[in-house]
């Protein structure tokens, strides 16, 4: 049985989402896959613009509702952020396995409508509306890599660095 564990964020602003968004990107190393679940407009964006920040990546993000993949370079690591959202029961062909093994950190939103394609190994983030400017992250690490990530990123979020 492989190791799992969770653990809970709290956000206070869009800004803190991207903020511990971008603090989670520097702890990423490549073939790293994040899965982002939640409600409408909980920061699923926010929180990939974040990552992004975090790498060193300067374009623009945005949902990519109706490309499906979206890959944006010029940072540290390559970031791939897939919306599978409106896909049919052709995404066997579209070579997911090649990007979560590939040189950079992908993104999956709404990744339960894809499970069977997934790697064991993964970090699950759930973002929930608290409030209408609070967010509650449940981070979700299967696998001890993902686990160690997330502890190194509570230390530095809980010492305030």
């Amino acid at each position: 049985m492989m190791n799992q564990e969770s653990f809970i964020l709290f956000t206070y602003s869009p800004e803190e989402t991207m903020g511990i968004a971008s603090k989670l990107a520097r702890l990423l190393h490549s073939g790293d896959v994040l899965l982002l679940e939640g409600d409408l407009g909980a920061g699923k964006t926010t929180f990939t613009k974040g990552l992004a920040k975090g790498l060193g990546i300067t374009r623009n993000v945005n949902s990519p509702t109706f490309t499906i993949i979206k890959e944006y370079k010029g940072g540290r690591l390559p970031l791939y952020h897939m919306d599978v959202y409106r896909l049919d029961d052709s995404f066997e062909d579209l070579g997911f396995d090649e990007y979560f093994e590939g040189d950079g950190v992908t993104v999956v939103e709404w990744a339960h409508l894809i499970q069977e394609q997934l790697p064991a190994q993964l970090l699950q983030i759930n973002l929930y509306h608290e409030t209408d400017a609070a967010r509650r992250l449940e981070l979700q690490a299967h696998g001890q890599h993902y686990i160690d990530l997330c502890k190194e990123l509570l230390k530095n979020e809980n010492s305030g660095n």
